[in-house]
């Protein structure tokens, strides 16, 4: 069975990706192709890079480097929410993506963005350190208004079309993680 892990990106208090997240979680758990958990930043208490080599060594020094690899290698694919700050996406994402690097490879991922913009250029940055380390990102993507999706800017509340637009973006991802899954096993 293909696991996906529903990455939740900020760490903020407040933050809105957690209901986000959730949602993309209750609407992907009704799917019998995949299986699919949350991961929560929060959760792992990631200090800003402290491993004293390079990721791509593969040989980490501290235990929160260790359970934060176990958990990503445990994936097939990945769907990223993000939101965007300052045009970009959380530094508290882009921190845990660089802790590793094999863990992440020949892997695809779908991403589920939010902002004043729909958090459209943080999904492109993302795109582009994903693409570095070998992650195949689907073309469909959900990018959530803070306007038109959130009551207040805080509460979530999508608009109707975007339901489908994420069963799309998850029929690639599963689509594509099990494509990839040879390369994985070769590896």
């Amino acid at each position: 069975m293909i696991r996906i892990g529903i990455i939740i990106g900020s760490t903020r208090p407040g933050r809105n990706g957690e209901s986000v997240a959730r949602w993309v979680h209750d609407l992907a758990a009704k799917r019998d192709d995949a299986r699919f958990e949350l991961i929560d930043l929060a959760d792992f208490a990631l200090p800003h890079l402290d491993e004293p080599v390079p990721a791509a060594v593969n040989q980490y020094a501290h235990d929160h480097t260790k359970a934060w690899s176990e958990r990503i290698a445990a994936f097939d694919g990945f769907v990223f929410v993000t939101p965007e700050y300052n045009h970009s996406t959380t530094g508290a994402l882009k921190t845990a993506i660089d802790f590793l690097y094999s863990e992440w490879q020949d892997k695809a991922a779908g991403l589920v963005s939010y902002g004043v913009d729909g958090g459209v250029r943080a999904a492109e940055h993302l795109r582009q350190v994903l693409g570095q380390l070998k992650v195949a990102d689907v073309p469909a993507q959900v990018s959530l208004s803070l306007y038109h999706d959130f009551e207040n800017m805080s509460v979530f509340r999508p608009t109707g079309r975007q339901e489908a637009l994420l069963a799309t973006m998850l029929d690639q991802l599963v689509a594509w993680s099990g494509a990839l899954k040879p390369l994985r096993a070769a590896a």
